[in-house]
């Protein structure tokens, strides 16, 4: 039986997975600098408000492909809690921000049709918009002093069947934000081109810091077609899979989007009701989480610099979960990433991430602070020798 040309033409783990697999099936402790899931780093948190699950309006099915309205007020109640203004009637609610990337290129995109997507960036974007008959072309993300998109190099990127720019604020797994002059000029590329612009905003409460030249978000966007995510998942809930969507732009457009993805969402109705009718109780629940993931990224920031002192070049970075150590040349950064689990430290090369150039590994700030510097020790011992 032939499969279709969307999956990948092969399935079979790479070597850094046959090595992991192996050094635990052996029972040798493994120290995981890859972890990103917040339910498995044991944060400590007040017992969960499982009666929100339980409401009786559960037993009812009454969908609506937009989302029930008291799920949308809750969205709506978040972005003003940051001093943000989101009209109800441009959110959508959906699974989670996988399912928004793969409505929103149902919407832009025809089979062969392509996106620009930053690299380094989300190692998913591949197999979501090969699996929506989508193409891909990177832009790259440059570093000086900090990272920045280079507006003319992403401008001659741009061809006859571009149909959006896809941005995430703050990247992952550079921690870059977009500053003013850089949106601005995103916004510019859209508005004169007829694109859209598709912002990823899931990880854009964990900034280290003020800094004014920050773009502050794409949800109140007028002057482009722009599509702004997040979820509950980076708000430490990534098993009630519950993201939404923001429309912004002019007033036409957003409505032409609306009305079409209310059709492509209606095909799916993929939201479940106990999750959207506990929304504003877990949006307040989650808040302890993001003060909690807040204070445990900031303590493992402090460990890795304190530990690595001058021995190891770590990357500046804004925000989000991740950060960014430039490995020595002496080795690619696969060989340091296998050197590594033999150490009994799993780290991500650059290339799961398309960093351009070899020599990058990517670090989690998520997992228990013990446990993160005993790692990080570890790693400053091997790459620092």
């Amino acid at each position: 039986m032939r499969f279709s040309h969307r999956l990948p033409t092969s399935l079979e783990e790479n070597r850094l997975s046959r090595a992991v697999a192996a050094r635990r099936a052996r029972g040798a402790p493994l120290y995981d600098l890859t972890e990103t899931n917040p339910t498995r780093v044991g944060l400590a948190l007040p017992p969960w408000p499982l009666q929100a699950l339980s409401a009786p309006e559960n037993l009812v099915y009454a969908p609506d492909p937009r989302g029930l309205d008291s799920a949308r007020q809750a969205v709506v109640e978040h972005y003003r809690a940051r001093n943000l203004s989101v009209g109800k009637e441009r959110i959508f609610v959906t699974a989670s921000t996988s399912e928004t990337y793969s409505f929103l290129f149902k919407l832009l995109c025809d089979p062969g049709d392509n996106v620009l997507v930053p690299a380094p960036s989300y190692p998913l974007f591949e197999h979501l918009a090969r699996l929506e008959g989508v193409e891909l072309t990177h832009y790259p993300l440059r570093y000086h002093q900090g990272w920045f998109v280079d507006a003319d190099e992403l401008a001659e990127l741009i061809g006859p069947r571009t149909r959006a720019i896809v941005v995430v604020h703050p990247n992952n797994p550079t921690g870059s934000f977009l500053k003013r002059n850089e949106a601005a000029r995103l916004l510019a590329f859209c508005r004169e081109r007829d694109l859209a612009l598709i912002s990823d905003e899931v990880f854009g409460e964990y900034e280290f810091g003020p800094a004014p030249e920050r773009w502050p978000s794409f949800v109140e966007s007028e002057d482009a077609l722009a599509f702004c995510m997040a979820g509950l998942s980076k708000r430490g809930l990534p098993q009630l899979k519950l993201g939404w969507l923001v429309i912004g732009g002019p007033a036409g457009e957003a409505a032409r989007a609306s009305a079409a993805l209310e059709l492509i969402a209606d095909t799916f109705l993929s939201v479940s009701s106990p999750v959207q009718h506990a929304a504003a109780s877990l949006f307040a629940f989650s808040d302890q989480f993001v003060v909690a993931i807040r204070d445990r990224l900031e303590k493992n920031r402090r460990a890795l610099k304190a530990i690595a002192g001058d021995k190891l070049r770590v990357l500046d970075c804004e925000g989000g979960w991740s950060t960014i150590v430039r490995a020595p040349p002496s080795h690619d950064e696969e060989a340091w990433a296998l050197q590594l689990i033999d150490d009994g430290v799993l780290v991500h090369p650059g290339y799961f991430f398309d960093f351009a150039e070899d020599g990058y590994l990517v670090l989690s700030l998520l997992p228990q602070e013990a446990e993160f510097s005993q790692a990080a020790a570890r790693l400053t011992a091997r790459l620092g020798e």
